[in-house]
């Protein structure tokens, strides 16, 4: 049984009760470009998605990305830094804080359409004071539609990625889309959705039969795996990375733009939030070793905010309510390490 609760506008009255403005659409589209001739290869530049686990709160969002955007001006020569801006949080066990789209504020009850109104709002304020388009996590394919126009990056993350709806709405996606490993760590079962998202596809979306031209920009994604005792895997090692190399090429060019992102955190960290700095490292020095290594991975997700660490309250202003994160100095100092050893 459903109790009909809130009525919920249809994404374009969303979008047009608060409108994403030209002249950041024009800085998103750029940055978009950007995005894209990483995963293709057409520049050699690395890729840092970063930012908290979860953007709880406006504020302290956007005095991160604010700083990021500073930093940007000293790497942007060799980075392209995306903030994080995750408003969907998956639960494991499917109770507790499930982001910004469903509550707005943590403290208090689901209020879904007040999340979407105040995610776009503050990704339209995150473009503007910091000149950076964000990432956030497709958890659930019907809401993608209330912020398509404000996204440089989308990911799937490994609870969703065998899942045929996810894979379907990806290949409509005109950005590029990171897809998870599942947590059972399969290359096979990645590659298999990068394939489908990568391919047009005819299905049924909001009410409508629709048709997509494929995503030549989806791509894999490495998290870790959850082993079936439930212990964390590491995934990010010179020997996964190169399965993944042979997976592309046993393809026999039905996959286009071979990419792989590193995830820092997750099962890769087994959530030590501080062993993603090592981790960074380690795949960095990798790149050095080989050079078909270098040529697809093409950059990390690092888990950051204002304040190191989590809490189970929001009390200390820009500090994780979800999983640990890196606190806003170690994040400096890695993304200007990353920058110049890329």
């Amino acid at each position: 049984m459903f109790e009909r609760q809130i009525q919920i506008p249809s994404a374009e009255e969303i979008r047009a009760r608060i409108p994403m403005p030209a002249d950041l659409a024009a800085v998103k589209a750029g940055r978009d470009a950007l995005v894209k001739d990483v995963i293709a290869g057409r520049s050699d530049k690395l890729l840092v998605v970063v930012g908290p686990c979860s953007a709880h709160e406006t504020e302290p969002v956007l005095e991160y990305v604010r700083r990021l955007g500073r930093l940007n001006e000293r790497v942007k020569d060799r980075l392209v830094l995306v903030p994080r801006i995750y408003t969907n949080k998956p639960r494991t066990k499917g109770v507790g804080y499930k982001g910004m789209f469903s509550q707005p504020d943590p403290e208090n009850r689901e209020n879904i359409l007040k999340g979407i109104l105040t995610i776009r709002e503050l990704h339209i304020r995150a473009i503007a004071e910091s000149g950076l388009s964000a990432a956030d996590e497709m958890l659930y394919p019907e809401n993608y539609a209330y912020v398509e126009d404000l996204l440089t990056y989308i990911a799937v993350g490994a609870r969703s990625s065998e899942n045929q709806l996810h894979r379907l709405v990806s290949s409509g996606i005109d950005q590029p889309v990171g897809i998870k490993n599942p947590t059972g760590g399969s290359i096979a079962v990645t590659l298999n959705s990068v394939y489908a998202a990568q391919n047009p596809q005819i299905f049924m979306y909001h009410n409508y039969q629709v048709a997509t031209r494929g995503n030549e920009y989806a791509h894999v994604v490495l998290r870790g795996r959850v082993d079936h005792y439930g212990n964390d895997i590491p995934n990010y090692h010179y020997e996964t990375v190169m399965q993944v190399v042979e997976g592309y090429s046993a393809a026999n060019g039905e996959l286009k733009n071979p990419a792989v992102v590193i995830d820092s955190n997750h099962s890769n960290s087994k959530k030590q939030f501080r062993q993603q700095i090592r981790i960074v490292e380690e795949v960095l020095q990798n790149r050095l070793y080989d050079k078909d290594f270098k040529r697809i991975v093409k950059g990390f997700m690092i888990e950051s905010f204002l304040v190191e660490g989590n809490q189970k309250h929001d009390i200390v202003f820009g500090k994780s309510i979800t999983d640990p994160c890196l606190g806003w100095e170690d994040t400096e100092r890695l993304i200007l390490d990353i920058a110049e050893k890329a």
